[in-house]
C-alpha cells in the first residue's frame, strides 16, 4: 500500500496557487496590459462558492503520485492532473508507461487508461461515477521495468454538486508553505525522503592523508650497470603499464668494467666447458672411470653456469638489457632520466598498482577513548567536494597508535580503503571515524542542510508541490548523514537536492507555465 502524506485538507494548497495566480494575472492586466491576457496555468475560473479541488500525494517504492481532481460527484465528470514521479537518486518524470484510475464502490468499479502523458509525467484522465456513497481511487502504472499500484481510501461521491459544495471545510491557513512546481522539480537534481530513525555511531571528524598500501606498490630497480635510454615516449607518472610491457632499457656496451656484452660472452664459454665436463663425467661413470661425487660436482657447476647465462640473457639485447614491467598497474614515479648512469640495484621507478589505498588520519588526544572502538570510516574529497561511504571504499581500520606522535600530538589511525578513482596518493581529504552504531537518533541526508548565517535548515514536503523551510538544530554527522534533534518529525520528507532551487524559486515569487487542470 502506497503512503499519503496529504489528506482531503490539502487541496486548499492547489486553491491558494490558483488565487495566487489570479492575483498576479489581474495585476499585470490592469497595470502592464489593458488586453485580456491568456490563461497559462490550465485552471479554470471557479464561480465563488464553487467546489475547490482536491489534492492527494502518494509515495510508492518506485514513484511519487502527486493528484489534483474535483469531488466527486455523481453524473458530473472529474478530471484527474495525475503526475507522476520515477523515484531514485535523482527524481525525474514518467516519459513512458499507462496509468489507469479505478474508482472501486461495493465491490463495482469504472476506470480509464492512458497509454502515455500529455507531457512527461503528467496524465490526463477522467472519471463519471455512476451512483454515491464512499470508495477507493486506485492508479496502476505500468511500465518496463515494473509495475506498481496506489490507493486512496476513503474517497466520498457526492450525490449533486450543492451537497458536495456544502461537505467542503472552510479553507485552512498555508502558513509558511512555498509552492515549487512538478514541472520546476523535474528540470533541476532534485530529490526527497523521510526523515528516518535508525541506528546512528559516535563520530570523529578529522583530516587524513592517502597512502599506498603496504605490498601495493613495486620497486623496479636495475639489473646491471649501464646508461639509461627511454622509449620513444618517456615514461610519465599515472601512466598506466601492463606487466612484461619494456619501460625503458639499460646499455652498458660502452663501459670498460662490468660490460654485459663480456659478461655474457664469458657466460656462454663458462656454460658450455660445464656442459662438455658434465657429458664427459656422466660417460665416465658409466665406466666406472670415475666417482659418483665427481658426477655431482660436474653437475652442480653445470646447472650454476646455466643459471648465470640465463640471468644475463635474459631481455638482452646488443649493447644491453630492457627492463619490463614485473606487475601491471600506474607508474607512481619515475626515478631517472634517458643518458644516466645508473648501478646494478640502483631504483628505476615505482608501480603502484592502485588495488588498495591507505588512509592516515590523525585523532586528538581528546578523541583517544573512542579510537579502540573506530570500525568504519566515511570520506570526502575537497577538490571535487565528493562525499564516499564506508560502505562503497570497503573501509576498514588497520591499526591505531596506542601513544601519540611526538610531533603532531596526534594518535594516528591507519584505515584501510578500496582505491577510488578519485583518491590519489599524497593528497588529503575529509574523514569521519565511525564507531559501531550503538544508538538510535533521527537523520536525514547531510545534502539536505543549508546554511543561512550560521543556523542550518531544510525544506520538508508538505504536499505534493508545497514546502516549508524549518530551521533544525543539528547533532552528530557522519559526512553522509546528519542527526536532527528539533525541527523534523520522523516520516516527514526531507528534500535532500534540490532545496536551493526552491529558495531561489521562494525569492522570486515566479510561478512557471502550469499544466493542471480540473
Amino acid at each position: 500500500m502506497a503512503k499519503m502524506i496529504t489528506s482531503t485538507n490539502i487541496p486548499f494548497t492547489a486553491m491558494n496557487k490558483f488565487i495566487l495566480f489570479l492575483a498576479v494575472t489581474a495585476v499585470l492586466t490592469s497595470s502592464c496590459n489593458p488586453k485580456e491576457q491568456p490563461q497559462e496555468h490550465g485552471h479554470p475560473h471557479e464561480e465563488p462558492g464553487g467546489l475547490e479541488p482536491l489534492a492527494y500525494t502518494l509515495y510508492s517504492q518506485y514513484c511519487e503520485v502527486f493528484v489534483e481532481f474535483k469531488p466527486l460527484v455523481v453524473g458530473s465528470a472529474s478530471k484527474f492532473a495525475t503526475h507522476v514521479t520515477v523515484l531514485g537518486e535523482q527524481f525525474s518524470a514518467l516519459s513512458q508507461g499507462t496509468v489507469t484510475v479505478s474508482l472501486i464502490m461495493a465491490g463495482k468499479g469504472i476506470r480509464q487508461k492512458a497509454d502515455k502523458p500529455s507531457t512527461p509525467g503528467i496524465y490526463r484522465l477522467a472519471l463519471t461515477p455512476a451512483t454515491a456513497g464512499i470508495g477507493k481511487l486506485v492508479f496502476d502504472i505500468k511500465t518496463k521495468l515494473y509495475t506498481d499500484q496506489l490507493v486512496i481510501d476513503s474517497v466520498q461521491v457526492y450525490p449533486d454538486e450543492k451537497t458536495a459544495i456544502a461537505a467542503q471545510p472552510e479553507e485552512a491557513a498555508t502558513g509558511s508553505d512555498i509552492s515549487y512546481l512538478k514541472e520546476q522539480a523535474w528540470k533541476v537534481d532534485f530529490a526527497n525522503e523521510p526523515a528516518r530513525i535508525e541506528p546512528f555511531s559516535d563520530v570523529i571528524y578529522t583530516t587524513g592523508q592517502v597512502q599506498p598500501a603496504p605490498g601495493d606498490e613495486v620497486v623496479v630497480s636495475a639489473t646491471l650497470d649501464g646508461i639509461v635510454q627511454l622509449g620513444s615516449r618517456p615514461l610519465a607518472s599515472g601512466q598506466a603499464v601492463k606487466s612484461g610491457q619494456t619501460l625503458l632499457s639499460i646499455n652498458g656496451k660502452q663501459l670498460t668494467e662490468n660490460n654485459l656484452d663480456v659478461q655474457l660472452a664469458k657466460a656462454q664459454t663458462d656454460f658450455e666447458r660445464a656442459k662438455a665436463a658434465y657429458e664427459r663425467d656422466q660417460q665416465l661413470i658409466a665406466k666406472q672411470l670415475t666417482t659418483g661425487r665427481e658426477v655431482e660436482a660436474s653437475k652442480a657447476e653445470f646447472e650454476n653456469t646455466g643459471k648465470v647465462l640465463s640471468s644475463l640473457s635474459a631481455n638482452y639485447k646488443v649493447g644491453g638489457k630492457s627492463i619490463p614491467a614485473p606487475t601491471s598497474g600506474f607508474i607512481r614515479n619515475v626515478l631517472v632520466q634517458s643518458g644516466q648512469y645508473v648501478s646494478q640495484g640502483e631504483s628505476l621507478f615505482t608501480i603502484t598498482k592502485n588495488q588498495s589505498l591507505v588512509i592516515r588520519a590523525d585523532v586528538s588526544q581528546k578523541d583517544a577513548g573512542l579510537v579502540g572502538q573506530l570500525r568504519s570510516a566515511s570520506i570526502r574529497i575537497p577538490y571535487n567536494d565528493k562525499t564516499i561511504s564506508g560502505e562503497q571504499l570497503g573501509a576498514k581500520i588497520l591499526s591505531y597508535g596506542r601513544s601519540a606522535d611526538p610531533q603532531t600530538g596526534y594518535l594516528p589511525v591507519m584505515l584501510q580503503v578500496n582505491n577510488a578513482s578519485e583518491l590519489l596518493p599524497g593528497t588529503f581529504v575529509n574523514v569521519w571515524l565511525k564507531t559501531q552504531p550503538k544508538a538510535t537518533a533521527l537523520v536525514t541526508r547531510e545534502s539536505a542542510l543549508i546554511e543561512e548565517q550560521g543556523n542550518f535548515y531544510v525544506y520538508v514536503q508538505t504536499a505534493g508541490e508545497s514546502f516549508q523551510k524549518r530551521e533544525v538544530k543539528t547533532g552528530k554527522r557522519d559526512g553522509e548523514k546528519v542527526q536532527i534533534l528539533s525541527g523534523v518529525r520522523p516520516g516527514e520528507r526531507v528534500v535532500t537536492k534540490g532545496g536551493y532551487q526552491i529558495r531561489l524559486s521562494s525569492l522570486s515569487g515566479a510561478l512557471p507555465a502550469h499544466g493542471h487542470e480540473h
